[in-house]
């Protein structure tokens, strides 16, 4: 999960969930590059996973992170990491939802929302390999 006071600064290609209209193209094609960008063994994590666009986290989404009312998800993993998977588990749907009204209210600077949007499928891709939040700290991913 990426989370940023709102205001602060701080799919492979084809696998992208696309149910927007035109004006959304400009987004998804960055989020087409980040997922273009990821480099293997990482990148070979993206067919577990779905990534789909969408405009704002629900209330659901929300409420399930203990997120306040001034806060925005720019990014949300939602399934099994695969470090808890077991041996005796069925398939779990794994999700990366990419939230485009907070990126682009926070970084309107489009090389900004770029790196933003790289770095936050990064940290949700690292959610999903079991890599916590004090670690992406430490490489620098927050």
């Amino acid at each position: 999960m990426v989370k940023r006071r709102r205001g602060s600064r701080s799919a492979r290609a084809s696998g992208v969930a696309r149910h927007r209209h035109d004006r959304h193209r400009p987004f998804e094609h960055l989020v087409e590059r980040a997922l273009a960008g990821i480099p293997m063994p990482f990148a070979a994590a993206l067919d577990e996973v779905a990534v789909v666009i969408e405009d704002a986290p629900t209330t659901e989404q929300l409420r399930a992170n203990d997120l306040p009312a001034d806060e925005w998800l720019y990014g949300l993993y939602e399934g099994v990491p695969r470090t808890e998977w077991g041996a005796d588990w069925g398939a779990m749907p794994n999700k990366i939802s990419l939230f485009r009204f907070p990126l682009e209210a926070d970084f309107p600077d489009p090389e900004d929302l770029e790196d933003e949007v790289r770095i936050t499928v990064i940290h949700e891709l690292a959610h999903h390999l079991g890599i916590d939040d004090d670690r992406l700290h430490e490489l620098g991913f927050d």
